[in-house]
């Protein structure tokens, strides 16, 4: 049994309740402790005991893990997202009761979510589970960072509540969490598969281009779905698993709301921000890997010198950099792209950092870079309009952000691509490509299917 400081949550419960009562209002707080060493997806596999929804984030290169069980609050907006969230979050850091003694990033208080890629487009029963804007503080955290790890209790109070009895249940869930059978369930197998009109999608694809064409945008990026049908009920923690295997240099994530869950293997980072240190990265620009050694390196360099893929990454490398200059300092972006290889694919990859200026958070960043010229088109409006009208996907939570941030001004957010909505035996698969003036339709649609193979594969097919 890991030891959590009982007494102390007592303490801080017992100091609650008091406010609770002297306020007539609820009392938030948050207790971190530094634990033993701890299996991330072990822990949650083990929510599904307590029947509370899971949320997983993991940069594997950095040695970096969040594993959030339940809701002890959860942040929506649906006007003004941007804006509302951050005021909410800031209302709940200011009026919680927190112990957090580290200063390491993920420690303390910490909201995970995520937002739709348009609110302004209709919604579908797809995305029924998944509001606009949605950031959970999760009732249990653990948190890993290189070589430590901690677990955070938060819990809300209200007047009625005995700070013995509500240490002991929380107490007895920490337990739970903590107490691992050793082993993951098994994998389903995907049964069948079905594209969503793939020829209108072609058509589409054509109607952008001459847009295009007539000096209308510059780019419109298009996506479309996949529907399957698995051989059983998907198991997260199997997804998970084969995905922290094969997709070494993503962002994994899994947002568990109610039945539905939406999980991916992402290698675009959106912003992270710690210390003030802002990171941005461009990765605009696909192309297959290749069978053999030799046929990857000639990949690679076809795809560095590829007129179509250089300047769908110029368009991103441009809008980062005009999107954060008047938030940022000491901006720093290479004159070339390289080449960031995954597993499947392969990407035109440039880094953008800076410093974040004072009286600006990770939210005035994400409003101004969502959403990218990868992902949206070029101009933003323009393209946006397009997509709105013309693309049959209600795009839902594939290609916004998701991500994390922390009470220390810490977080990093992802751009949801390479990514899937689980709904018990079924699941919709999501992939995009951007349309410029020479796209031809047959091409972009391959790019496409090649986009679908890291979530085929994790499912089994």
């Amino acid at each position: 049994m890991i030891e959590t400081k009982q007494g102390l949550l007592e303490s801080l419960l017992e100091q609650a309740i008091t406010n609770a009562r002297d306020t007539n209002k609820k009392q938030f707080i948050s207790m971190t402790k530094e634990i033993d060493s701890v299996e991330p997806l072990y822990f949650f596999e083990s929510a599904k005991d307590i029947k509370m929804d899971r949320t997983f984030w993991t940069s594997t290169s950095d040695q970096f893990y969040l594993v959030g069980v339940g809701s002890a609050f959860k942040i929506r907006a649906n006007t003004d997202r941007f804006q509302v969230t951050e005021e909410q979050w800031r209302k709940i850091l200011s009026e919680a009761i927190i112990h957090n003694p580290f200063n390491a990033p993920g420690t303390g208080m910490v909201a995970m979510g995520g937002m739709s890629f348009d609110p302004k487009k209709e919604k579908t029963n797809l995305w029924c589970n998944f509001d606009d804007s949605e950031f959970i503080i999760p009732q249990f955290i653990l948190t890993k960072n290189k070589s430590n790890q901690f677990l955070t209790i938060n819990v809300q109070v209200t007047k009625t509540d005995h700070p013995v009895q509500l240490a002991k249940a929380l107490q007895q869930s920490v337990e739970r969490l903590l107490k691992s059978s050793g082993k993951l369930p098994n994998g389903a197998t995907i049964k069948a598969r079905k594209e969503i009109e793939p020829e209108q999608w072609k058509n589409v694809v054509q109607l952008a281009t001459d847009e295009i064409k007539q000096s209308k945008a510059e780019k419109i990026v298009l996506a479309r779905e996949m529907r399957l049908k698995l051989s059983k009920e998907a198991e997260i923690t199997a997804i998970l698993s084969n995905f922290i295997t094969s997709q070494t240099n993503s962002y994994i994530f899994a947002f568990e709301h109610g039945d539905d869950c939406f999980v991916g293997a992402t290698p675009e980072r959106l912003v992270k921000l710690e210390n003030r240190q802002l990171l941005s990265t461009c990765l605009a620009g696909t192309a297959p890997r290749g069978k053999t050694s030799s046929e990857d390196e000639r990949i690679s360099k076809d795809l560095l010198h590829d007129s179509k893929n250089r300047e769908e990454h110029d368009f991103v490398v441009e809008m980062i950099k005009k999107a954060i200059k008047d938030y940022c300092t000491d901006i720093q972006i290479p004159n070339e792209p390289v080449i960031y290889p995954l597993k499947n694919l392969q990407h035109l990859f440039t880094p953008v950092r800076a410093t974040l200026q004072n009286g600006y958070s990770i939210f005035d960043i994400i409003k101004q870079l969502h959403p990218t010229p990868a992902l949206g088109g070029v101009p933003r409006e323009t393209s946006l309009t397009f997509i709105r009208e013309h693309e049959q996907l209600d795009r839902g939570w594939y290609g916004a952000p998701i991500g994390w941030l922390d009470g220390n001004q810490n977080g990093e957010f992802a751009v949801a691509i390479r990514s899937g909505l689980i709904q018990g035996d079924e699941a919709s698969l999501f992939a995009g490509c951007g349309v410029v003036k020479d796209s031809d339709p047959e091409a972009e649609y391959e790019e496409t299917t090649i986009k679908f193979l890291p979530m085929l594969s994790v499912l089994g097919g």
